[in-house]
């Protein structure tokens, strides 16, 4: 009969018909076989039923509606369905098993060893989902139990029964197997097929066994008609030692467990295992047979690997086992005995009554110490090389758990009324009990602490004091330190209990090293914490300084190092030391009492200011003391700018004089109004409050603030600095105006500001102007290198002639006049040649020229005529001669031209150039070898006519004259120098020419025009202008004899002859002296620039001042005012 879900059941019988049934008993389906009916078994996952007879075996589902049958070549006899419901195994009476699946079909076939003779009765898969495989238990009359796999595999050997089995059925986790059959009793037996025992005995046949699911219940039906029922209670097998837990587990086996690492070792007994004792390295398993000694490989404490030491192969029968490091004790209801490890009784003792408890206490080996409990209420040690037992102490009441304290003086006892009592061993006094418990532990490292479980509850006592009780679920084994080992149901766990409630038990008490000891094994940090501030209220200052530095509270231990060094000096006040304790503590009232009552007074004015408790510093204040109330006013203002109150702090620090630190909190925050407040407030011989309001308020750019403060010090030089700081140059050149000792303070930051924002020029004349002259000229040394090395010849030209005039300037100087006077020659030569070079190199480099071909001729004469031995840098001889010959070329100068191109082939030329050159050389040879007439230069002293290519330069080749040209066109003027007789000054020649003495028989033919920007000569025709005698003219007149050149002398007779209108001046500053300049043709009008000295045709000049609004030369505008 099978049933499924607890809803239909189906049966088969010898009428050959499967009935399928409800709950109710009602019939819902019939089929039948062709023979009797065998077995029936449902699938566990579907309601798919299968059916077995003699001949064949049937599957029917409700899905279905039909059966599928197949034949069988033997005879069925039992059945049974994978737990995935997959497959069923057939067992047959010719020993074979057929696994089929859920169609019927076979998959695998196993044949018994027996055969025939061999009929498998009854067979049953593990129901175990953790087993990895499916494995078959099969019980043949072989009188052989088996175990196969789902592929037919064995499992290990079969095992021999000794009766023919009818019945094997699983437990519900598959852990173990009942068996019954023709040995009329039911056996169960591991999942390995290891007999563990009998469960019930019977007066016939053993048919069939079933477990009830999930339970150790077992009913056993009988060929008699006889149904039992039985419960299955398996007892815990188990011993402790320690930190170290063995139990039985699967009944053969045996686990070690280290309770404090949580290692597990597991020893595979496959036997019963019946009882088990541990004891330091020894462990002694007892099996049915014999009795396993175990040691442990090493003396490690955290050693888990055990090996086997000695074999006793001998039957005990005994209540309890212990194991010692030489003897196993064997206990048998009221007798003892002790046993070698080779199995021989050395020694026996015979108690009064039953034995209920007995434990190992230690011992050295061989002499260990045995507690024993009995049932009278006695309780006794035993030495196991003594044959005398010594009574410990007698009560009224049965033993059922002992223990003894570390210091062997104490004894716990728990008797069977649950109730826990503590005796001193010595007095045998009883000295305290509680109730409520099953089981008692004495902590190993503490000697008046126990613990006792019972009801739900774990109670730890410890002295006198009252119990401490937390939940706790199971009983209580062992007690090591803070950890709690307790038994519950099979395991065994190590509980961490905090042993804060005893520890505060002794706190209460004052007991503050006993509280100590209490917390070494095991407090929270808060509990430690507690602990050292008790005893250092306490003034236990042992106890607490080893509290703090388990918690490394460094201030703490300062205090306590400090108290320390303090007693060493003699000191003994204890309120004055309990008073620091409270301050540090933060009872500062019940400090300050306690300062005030030791006459200490001022420790405690000095913690409420440090505190700044004001309000209480008054009650400690003297008599008004104007420094103490001063010194109050202050410490309150530093509180307030700790406290982020800055406004009240300053206003506290100002009230009590500390400008400076009020300030400090101003500036600090930007407080520009109060800073200047403070500024006007303060008396000017406050010098240092003032010169940090000025920095702030500079800081905080308010200069005019700042300006204010310092015209209140009168610190010139720091306003100076201010000015020039803000780049207020307006103000700090009034101020520089007023007070000339800070020129150089003002003018070279302006310098350098003006050169920092590529104002170069103006940098340079500020550097000149504070008289850093080095600054000045380096400044244009840099910028004309720049201007040379970047093609601006017309900025070179200018910054030479700059420089030219700063080394005038510094030639003032006798020490360095000769020096200066040389370089201002030098830089005057080559600002003339840069000025002209300008010219070629933009009508060589640009599209267009703005220059005539006539202009261009006169520039590149100049230039040829001009140029030193060395080029002066970024001056291009080719590029002079190459607008020579072209410019030459085409006004006619053909023998000038062909002398340029000649010269020409000497030189590199660029790529760009070479096919014009080419060229023009080529086509020269073409024209006249001579010179246009009208090209050729006079000269206006001895009106002789110069050759183009003059080798003596600009100089005329008769009286060495040297030629004045236009500094535009490059034209020669007409004008003749003249110098002053020997003892007539400037001045003197000046006063004479203004005379202007008229001559007879002419009229006035010149008329100068002078203004601010120009000195103008014009000379206007008249019918007798070439008529009487000039006395200029004669000086003219003359031959020149030698090599050298010789200038024209003017006598005071002849400057008082000369009119003002005819003579232009060049005015040059000291050292160097004026030069005179007479113009001989009167038509024609000149124009010299005032500043450099330079000569223009009149009308060349206005035009270039309107084109660039300035000198072409030295850049001086036109409204600018004279030198």
């Amino acid at each position: 009969m099978r049933k499924t879900a607890g809803k239909r059941f189906a049966s088969g019988s010898a009428d050959k018909s499967i009935i399928i049934w409800t709950s109710k008993l009602e019939g819902i389906l019939k089929y039948t076989h062709n023979d009797s009916i065998q077995c029936v078994s449902y699938n566990p996952v579907t309601h798919q039923l299968a059916s077995c007879s003699s001949s064949d075996f049937g599957l029917w589902s409700p899905e279905q509606k039909s059966i599928s049958k197949h034949k069988s070549s033997s005879k069925i006899i039992c059945c049974s369905w994978t737990n995935d419901g997959q497959y069923l195994a057939l067992g047959m009476f010719n020993g074979i098993i057929s696994i089929r699946n859920k169609n019927g079909e076979e998959k695998v076939k196993i044949e018994r060893p027996g055969g025939s003779l061999s009929p498998v009765w009854s067979i049953c898969w593990n129901p175990s989902r953790e087993e990895h495989n499916d494995i078959l238990a099969v019980a043949d009359w072989g009188q052989k139990l088996s175990f196969y796999q789902l592929s037919g595999k064995q499992i290990g050997k079969d095992r021999v029964l000794n009766f023919d089995p009818c019945c094997i059925s699983y437990f519900t986790k598959g852990e173990y197997i009942l068996l019954g059959g023709s040995d009329k009793q039911v056996s169960l037996f591991t999942k390995d097929g290891v007999r563990l025992g009998t469960v019930g005995e019977q007066n016939s046949w053993v048919w069939t066994c079933r477990v009830k699911p999930d339970s150790n219940y077992v009913v056993v039906g009988c060929q008699d008609g006889t149904i039992s029922f039985y419960q299955l209670i398996f007892s815990t097998v188990h011993g402790l030692y320690k930190d170290r837990y063995a139990y039985r587990d699967s009944m053969t086996d045996v686990i070690v467990q280290h309770l404090i690492t949580e290692q597990k070792v597991r020893m595979k007994c496959k036997e019963l295992v019946k009882k088990i004792a541990i004891y330091r390295n020894r462990l002694a398993i007892q099996l049915p047979e014999k009795i396993l000694i175990y040691e442990l490989y090493s003396e490690d404490s955290s050693d888990m690997h055990y090996r086997v030491k000695e074999r006793i192969v001998k039957k005990f029968e005994c209540n309890l086992l212990v194991v010692c490091a030489n003897h196993i004790i064997l206990c048998q209801e009221k007798r003892l005995q002790c046993l070698s490890f080779s199995g021989v009784k050395e020694r026996e003792w015979q108690m009064e009554s039953l034995i209920r408890y007995i434990k190992v206490i230690g011992g050295p080996p061989g002499r260990e110490g045995l507690l024993v409990g009995l049932k009278n209420g006695q309780i006794l040690k035993i030495f196991v090389d003594n044959l005398f037992a010594i009574i410990l102490l007698k009560q009224a009441t049965a033993v059922r758990c002992l223990d003894m304290s570390a210091s062997r003086k104490k004894l716990a006892v728990v008797d069977e009324n649950d109730t826990c009592l503590v005796y001193d061993i010595d007095t045998k006094e009883l000295l305290f009990q509680e109730p409520n418990a099953n089981s008692v532990a004495w902590n190993t490292q503490c000697e008046d602490m126990l613990c006792f479980s019972g009801g739900g509850y774990l109670n730890i006592k410890a002295s006198t004091f009252p119990v401490h009780r937390q939940k706790l679920q199971g009983f209580v084994v062992g007690y090591n330190g803070s950890k709690i080992f307790c038994l519950h149901v099979f395991s065994i766990s190590a509980v961490e209990v905090p042993q804060s409630a005893p520890m505060y038990q002794y706190l209460d008490r004052k007991m503050f090293k006993e509280a100590y000891q209490i917390a070494c094994l095991g407090v929270t940090d808060t509990d430690w914490h507690e602990l050292a501030m008790e005893a250092l209220e306490g003034l236990d200052f042992e106890t607490a300084k080893k509290a703090f530095i388990r918690v490394r509270d460094l201030r703490y231990l300062e205090l306590i190092s400090s108290i320390e060094e303090r007693k060493k000096r003699g000191e003994t006040n204890k309120d004055l030391f309990l008073a620091d304790v409270f301050s540090y503590q933060g009872k500062f009232h019940e400090a300050a009492k306690l300062y005030k009552r030791s006459g200490h007074e001022n420790l405690a004015l000095e913690m409420y200011t440090d505190l700044r408790m004001f309000e209480y510093v008054k009650d400690f204040l003297g008599s008004g003391d104007p420094k103490e109330i001063k010194m109050l006013i202050t410490k309150q203002a530093d509180w307030a700018r700790n406290i982020k109150e800055p406004k009240a702090a300053v206003e506290m620090y100002i009230s009590a004089g500390e400008h400076v630190k009020a300030i400090e909190i101003c500036g600090h925050h930007g407080w520009v109004d109060m800073l200047i407040d403070i500024a006007r407030k303060l008396d000017k011989a406050e010098r240092e409050p003032l010169l940090l309001c000025a920095t702030y308020l500079k800081k905080l750019d308010s200069p005019d603030y700042a300006a204010e403060t310092y015209l209140k010090m009168g610190d010139l030089k720091s306003l100076v600095q201010l000015h020039v700081e803000t780049q207020r140059w307006d103000e700090a050149f009034a101020l520089g105006e007023k007070h000339p000792e800070f020129k150089d303070d003002i003018y070279v930051p302006y310098a350098q500001w003006l050169a920092e924002n590529d104002r170069f020029e103006e940098a340079q004349q500020a550097f000149h102007k504070a008289g850093r002259q080095r600054e000045a000229v380096q400044v244009l040394e840099q910028l004309t290198d720049n201007a040379v090395a970047e093609s601006r010849f017309n900025d070179a030209a200018y910054y030479y002639w700059m420089l030219s005039m700063q080394c005038l300037d510094i030639a003032q100087d006798p020490a360095q006049k000769d020096v200066m006077l040389g370089k201002f020659h030098h830089f005057q030569r080559l600002a003339e040649l840069y000025h002209a070079y300008h010219a070629i190199h933009r009508h060589t480099e640009d599209p267009f020229s703005v220059h005539g071909p006539e202009t261009l001729f006169n520039i590149s004469r100049f230039l040829l005529h001009s140029l030193p031995k060395d080029t002066p840098s970024g001056i291009s001889k080719v590029k002079i001669l190459f607008t020579l010959a072209k410019q030459s070329k085409a006004l006619g100068a053909y023998r000038l031209a062909r002398h340029a191109y000649d010269k020409l082939q000497g030189l590199y030329i660029p790529a760009r150039f070479q096919k014009s050159i080419e060229l023009g050389t080529l086509t020269i040879r073409a024209k006249p070898f001579h010179d246009s007439e009208e090209l050729v230069p006079l000269c206006y002293r001895c009106s002789t006519n110069n050759p183009l290519l003059n080798n003596l330069g600009n100089v005329c080749i008769n009286c060495r004259q040297p030629f004045v040209f236009s500094a535009s066109s490059y034209d020669v003027l007409h004008l003749v120098e003249f110098c002053l007789e020997e003892g007539i000054t400037d001045e003197e020649a000046i006063s004479l020419i203004d005379l202007e003495a008229p001559r007879p028989k002419r009229e006035d033919r010149q008329r100068e025009t002078i203004n601010n920007s120009s000195q103008i000569l014009q000379l206007v025709e008249t019918k007798d202008s070439m008529g009487d005698e000039d006395p200029f003219t004669a000086k003219l007149s003359f031959e020149q004899g030698g090599s050298e050149f010789v200038p024209v002398m003017v006598s005071r007779l002849v400057l008082r002859s000369m009119s003002r209108r005819d003579v232009i001046i060049k005015r040059w500053p000291p050292p160097l002296r004026w030069q005179y300049f007479r113009s001989l043709l009167p038509d024609a009008s000149i124009t010299m620039c005032p500043s450099c000295f330079q000569m223009f045709h009149s009308e060349d000049y206005e035009l270039l001042v309107l084109q660039h609004g300035c000198c072409p030369y030295c850049r001086r505008r036109k409204d600018d005012p004279g030198p």
